[in-house]
């Protein structure tokens, strides 16, 4: 019979003679919570797969948070060609992850460059033996969630312009072969593991690989037609459902917890727990800051407080804090997330004046403030080093976007990127789904 966990924790006289607790057998194992620092490996084996499992479908809720925080910011006549776009790209992620993009991050890098090619083989039903710490296939579930983030953050960043094949095919080769080439430098074992590079939960790994890959996409596509004036001048193309979009934010928001916390990978201890709960009191701060100093900023500067901005703003702290969300203090953790606010403020209006379409503010939420937390590392971590956080920085961000832009100029001479101009000012949702979202309203 497997062993029975009883957890008592200080229970007073009062409350014991209240309860009437069974007799506890002879494989059952008592731990006090006062004294306990640990379980026994199976109970520890089976909580560390619960940690993934939980963490893992936090993380798949926010490719609902995704959608609807890119359909909320488009404007109605490409909202359908959205949702039909984060739909496919977690469909497709999740395969390629299956296909080749597991064992290519995690399968004798060996401090290398990259695993090897191929399948996943998962073990058969009830061959799993534990013996890695978890269930096997639980660690799967919770990379591939993390593989299909990175291609949402480029679906926001090209909307309302981009023909829906070209980005799928895209999708594929990010999430089956660029995204886990540059993950296995760190969380595969690779170069950048050895050099002591650290990244807890991906603010480069994830969010900037996206973010330099929608800047790719960004720079060959090109701007929305009518965006920017001959003059330099900006139009604004206001989004068409901002309860949408603040929806989708907290549910971005909700499954950064998994993203964070799941991270620490281990909660079969006591000390394990304790850093899981510190890991989601900091993301949770961060993200606080991040809004609260967007919102004073743009207050200060504007006159106005754009909630848009205060969205990606939550956005950027959260961000900001993911490199690094166990080892900051409450004062750490604001900072850290407050200059998350800080970069949408700056570098949103920046974009535009550089001329750079980014419809949903991807660019500086996840490319800038991932290179922001992951190079503030070293401030709470003396385990890590400023200068092994730039190699890191760079060398990640110069593969991604090199062969991001070469795959984006294949496919647009190949068969084109972009819908024509008569389908763009009709909308996406005519030219490429066949379905509006609003219909009524066309």
């Amino acid at each position: 019979m497997s062993s029975k966990l009883k957890l008592f924790a200080g229970v007073t006289a009062v409350a014991a003679a209240s309860f009437a607790f069974p007799a506890l057998a002879q494989d059952e194992t008592v731990i006090d919570l006062t004294t306990a620092t640990g379980v026994s490996p199976a109970t520890a084996e089976i909580l560390n797969t619960m940690l993934f499992l939980i963490g893992g479908f936090l993380v798949m809720w926010m490719a609902a948070g995704f959608a609807m925080l890119e359909m909320g910011l488009v404007r109605k006549k490409n909202a359908s060609m959205q949702g039909l776009k984060n739909i496919a790209l977690y469909s497709v992620g999740g395969i390629m992850f299956w296909f080749t993009g597991y064992n290519l991050m995690y399968s004798g890098v060996d401090g290398g460059f990259m695993g090897s090619f191929g399948p996943y083989v998962f073990p058969g039903p009830g061959m799993d033996d534990g013996s890695a710490g978890y269930s096997v296939a639980s660690d799967w579930f919770f990379q591939m969630v993390f593989c299909a983030t990175t291609a949402s953050i480029v679906s926001g960043t090209v909307a309302e312009r981009i023909k829906f094949w070209p980005f799928i095919i895209f999708t594929v080769i990010l999430t089956g072969i660029l995204y886990p080439i540059t993950g296995s430098w760190q969380w595969g074992g690779g170069w950048l593991a050895e050099m002591g590079f650290s990244d807890f939960a991906g603010s480069t790994l994830v969010h900037s690989v996206g973010g330099w890959a929608a800047l790719a996409g960004a720079l060959v596509l090109g701007a929305r037609a009518g965006k920017y004036g001959a003059d330099g001048s900006v139009h604004p193309m206001p989004g068409s459902n901002i309860p949408l979009a603040v929806l989708g934010t907290f549910i971005l928001w909700l499954g950064w917890f998994g993203f964070n916390g799941g991270s620490q990978l281990a909660i079969g201890s006591i000390a394990d727990a304790g850093d899981v709960s510190k890991i989601f009191v900091n993301t949770n701060l961060a993200a606080a800051a991040g809004a609260v100093v967007a919102m004073i900023l743009l207050q200060i500067i504007y006159k106005k407080v754009d909630v848009t901005m205060v969205l990606n703003g939550a956005l950027a702290g959260l961000v900001s804090i993911t490199a690094e969300p166990l080892t900051p203090s409450v004062p750490a953790a604001l900072f850290i997330g407050g200059i998350g606010g800080v970069i949408v403020v700056v570098f949103v209006p920046l974009l535009d004046k550089l001329k750079v379409d980014d419809v949903v503010g991807a660019i500086p939420v996840h490319l800038i403030a991932g290179i922001w937390g992951t190079f503030i590392v070293p401030l709470t971590n003396d385990g890590t080093s400023f200068g092994t956080q730039i190699i890191g920085i760079v060398s990640i961000g110069v593969f991604t976007f090199v062969a991001s832009l070469i795959v984006w100029f294949i496919l647009k001479a190949v068969m084109g990127i972009r819908v024509s101009p008569e389908e763009e000012a009709d909308g996406l949702d005519k030219s490429e789904v066949g379905v509006e979202a609003y219909p009524e309203f066309m």
